[in-house]
């Protein structure tokens, strides 16, 4: 039976990090590989000039013009007063997918993906509003939800402790990681390694490289302070943050100036995806030291791509991860600058963890994404 879904593109359409990432290539993967299972219709709300990436457009839509303050308190007010007022703008259908935190009331069955409880976690990481709003929200959507997917084993725990949701509620699905990231040639390495290289330095210094949004949660201040030990060790590298800017970031680069790092840290920006392989594949290794993740998509890449991870022993990224990294604690940049010198000074540890690495992003596959998640609509429906 082809089960009729109208699952949330909003996040592909309006966003750039990691929940546009997932809910692109779910959308995709479905449409391409789960077309007998599943008939879509894609829903999202129309609040910018912001269009469907071209991978997803040969699908049937179905939208909302609202502000989109407008459009999340109307959802959460739904799910309060339960009003199906979105339930009237769907076609008919077995089911809802809200693939992003905000699940209007519906009357047929829902899905809800829940990425992570950053918010519940570290509450001094969000904005006062997204705080207020989630900390309200998302126990009643998590509540309402007929069945939860979890990023992660860490996201269920989370969730189980912290709102009581029933174990046999929640399916864990990992998410996957493109085919793109593998291995690089090293003359393509070489030729994005010198675009993204300041003018001083020729040739090329090496480097290490931190991805995702500049936010507090990142902790980008901890792999300077062991940047600036390895400088006084005479290490010659240089640290590259790829990410576009978020909040709260103006401490970190004040941070830069106190220790005179301005020529070897280097804030790259938000970056084509297509040269985040060869920056991975050309990097001494890659650091993610996250205070908290529900996924962790950069340290799956880093791996597929052969470069060695540093990260961070917390929330989901050891299951990430697994046995293919060292490990620190997050704030520890002692800890963190001893790990770094030892894949810079052990060719055979880089060896071993690079051939784990590839064993394990392979665990990350997008077919098995969609496979196993038709698998849950069916068991919904």
């Amino acid at each position: 039976m082809t089960l009729h879904v109208t699952i949330d593109a909003g996040p592909a359409v309006h966003q750039r990090a990691g929940l546009s990432r997932y809910t692109e290539r779910l959308i995709a993967h479905l449409l391409t590989e789960q077309a007998e299972a599943t008939a879509l219709t894609l829903f999202y709300n129309t609040h910018s000039d912001h269009s469907l990436p071209p991978t997803l457009r040969t699908a049937p839509t179905r939208t909302v013009a609202l502000g989109q303050l407008a459009w999340r308190l109307s959802a959460l007010a739904t799910q309060v007063l339960r009003l199906p007022t979105f339930e009237r703008r769907l076609p008919p259908g077995e089911l809802y997918h809200a693939t992003e935190h905000l699940l209007p009331y519906m009357g047929r069955p829902t899905v809800l993906t829940v990425h992570d409880l950053i918010f519940e976690r570290y509450p001094e990481h969000h904005t006062w509003r997204n705080r207020l709003f989630l900390q309200f929200a998302m126990p009643r959507f998590v509540q309402a939800a007929t069945a939860i997917i979890a990023v992660s084993a860490q996201t269920r725990r989370d969730l189980i402790e912290l709102y009581r949701t029933p174990a046999e509620k929640i399916q864990v699905i990992y998410q996957g990681i493109d085919p793109v990231f593998a291995p690089v040639e090293s003359a393509t390495v070489a030729q994005v390694q010198r675009h993204y290289s300041p003018g001083i330095d020729s040739p090329a210094r090496p480097y290490l490289l931190m991805v995702g949004t500049l936010e507090p949660r990142k902790n980008h201040a901890t792999a300077i302070r062991a940047l600036a030990r390895l400088k006084a060790q005479g290490y010659p590298h240089r640290l590259l943050v790829v990410g576009g800017e978020g909040w709260l970031f103006a401490p970190v680069r004040q941070l830069v100036a106190q220790l005179d790092l301005h020529n070897d840290v280097t804030f790259a920006g938000y970056v084509p995806f297509g040269d985040l392989p060869a920056l991975y594949a050309g990097a001494a290794c890659l650091l993610q030291l996250s205070l908290y993740e529900g996924f962790g998509f950069p340290v799956a890449e880093a791996l597929a791509c052969g470069a060695p991870v540093v990260c961070s022993h917390t929330s989901s990224l050891p299951e990430v991860a697994g046995d293919a990294a060292l490990f620190v604690a997050p704030t520890d940049d002692a800890a963190l600058a001893t790990a770094i010198a030892r894949l810079l000074t052990e060719p055979d540890l880089v060896t071993t963890l690079r051939e784990r690495g590839f064993c394990q992003a392979a665990t990350f596959r997008w077919s098995a994404c969609a496979a196993a998640t038709v698998d849950l609509y069916r068991a919904v429906v």
